[in-house]
């Protein structure tokens, strides 16, 4: 059994609400134990899988690289399309080109880039909630305080789910929509990119409306510290005020205002005047674009510094999954033993070092397994290695009994 009772505030923007909910029996408890203990079982398998496979995904990772790296062809940035690298992993660094810039016809802005993101904020209500337990008369009640404020969101924010909706609505859409728009083709050199290595061009920067000519613009709109704002006074907005920024990235063509075309370095497979993907005998797909000038053999380091660190974030991430698993699969102890309160905390303790302990064991055990398995003679040699202490000790014995 629950209830909720509002209590006002002078704040008309400030409201708190405390609900009232009995104890739970201990069946119920039982109940809900049992509930979190599949969870924990279903978690505890997905910890396993992700930490198994992560050994393979690396170890494919790096030979990839590694058989990349050994087939890569170097171009030069001046040179013209050569047919006989057809099919063949190319490595080629120039500046972007696009044929046509890029325009939003609402606002003016033109711009010689891959991208141009249209980002678009409305001033709205957003409420924020804490809340807080306690016992009393034998009951749990919970008082959740809410708060409203008023904020600039590229998100629409319903306000019929706010606990209060009544003096802090928000329009049920925006005006302007948020979009971004991709050149139709983009080169560097004499090919032409493939819609992958286009995707990985995303570092966008704002459209700067300092020299912004605003003669042209609508009566409607107002410039301030690089936005358009759809109201006359930008300093004091009201709720259901939109104002827009507009960012690019990928600059190409000449050197503009904005700064000189962007340089990239490209690794992928040339077919014809395309680039596409390369797929490697190891199983990974090569298609890989920095956004500055580097060597072959400089891409392919960042590249195993990349799985490198991937690897170890999802090691990480397995450990933590199977850690919160073991909490929840022996949570049912606690629960039959929370109604003795010294024992309660020494049991609550003991279960959070068990689980630390197992689950520590048990992500080392199975990464190791993922080494056996997918690294079989890297295994054996540590294997081997690990026993030569043993082997030298042991041919020492004879000689000393012999003395």
């Amino acid at each position: 059994m629950s209830s909720s009772q509002p209590f006002s505030d002078t704040d008309p923007n400030v409201h708190r609400r405390v609900s009232v909910k009995s104890n739970p029996g201990f069946l119920e408890r039982l109940s809900e134990t049992a509930g979190g203990t599949l969870v924990g079982v279903g978690l505890f398998f997905l910890s396993i899988y992700v930490l198994f496979t992560n050994e393979g995904r690396a170890l494919q990772t790096a030979s990839s690289l590694d058989e990349g790296l050994s087939q890569v062809v170097s171009l030069e940035p001046l040179s013209g399309l050569d047919l006989q690298n057809n099919y063949r992993l190319v490595h080629f660094s120039a500046q972007l080109k696009t044929a046509q810039p890029l325009h939003d016809p609402n606002y003016r802005v033109v711009v010689q880039a891959v991208k141009l993101k249209r980002e678009v904020e409305m001033y709205q209500w957003v409420e924020y909630h804490e809340s807080r337990d306690y016992q009393e008369d034998g009951e749990t009640k919970t008082e959740t305080t809410y708060t409203y404020n008023t904020e600039w969101k590229s998100d629409l924010i319903n306000s019929r789910n706010f606990d209060k909706e009544i003096g802090h609505q928000n329009p049920s859409a925006m005006a302007v929509e948020s979009v971004t728009v991709v050149a139709p083709e983009v080169r560097t050199g004499p090919f032409i990119l493939s819609t992958g290595l286009v995707e990985q061009i995303n570092n966008f920067k704002t459209f700067s409306l300092k020299d912004f000519p605003a003669i042209n613009l609508d009566p409607f709109l107002t410039i301030d510290d690089d936005y358009f704002y759809h109201t006359q006074s930008p300093r004091r907005p009201e709720v259901g005020d939109v104002r827009v920024r507009f960012s690019f990235a990928g600059l190409s063509g000449e050197t503009s205002y904005l700064g000189p075309a962007q340089t990239v370095s490209i690794i992928a497979m040339q077919k014809g005047e395309q680039l596409k993907p390369f797929k490697t005998k190891s199983g990974d797909t090569l298609e890989i674009l920095y956004l500055e000038e580097l060597t072959a053999e400089e891409i392919f380091a960042k590249e195993h510094q990349y799985n490198s660190m991937k690897t170890w974030g999802l090691r990480a991430a397995g450990w933590a999954l199977m850690f919160l698993s073991i909490q929840l699969t022996m949570r049912i102890i606690y629960t039959l033993v929370d109604w003795v309160p010294v024992l309660r905390e020494l049991v609550s303790v003991g279960l959070k070092v068990f689980a630390l302990c197992v689950s520590c064991s048990l992500s080392l055990l199975t990464i190791g397994v993922g080494w056996l398995f997918y690294r079989p003679l890297v295994a054996a040699a540590l294997g081997a290695l690990a026993l030569v202490p043993v082997f030298l000790a042991r041919s020492g014995l004879p000689a000393k009994k012999h003395e």
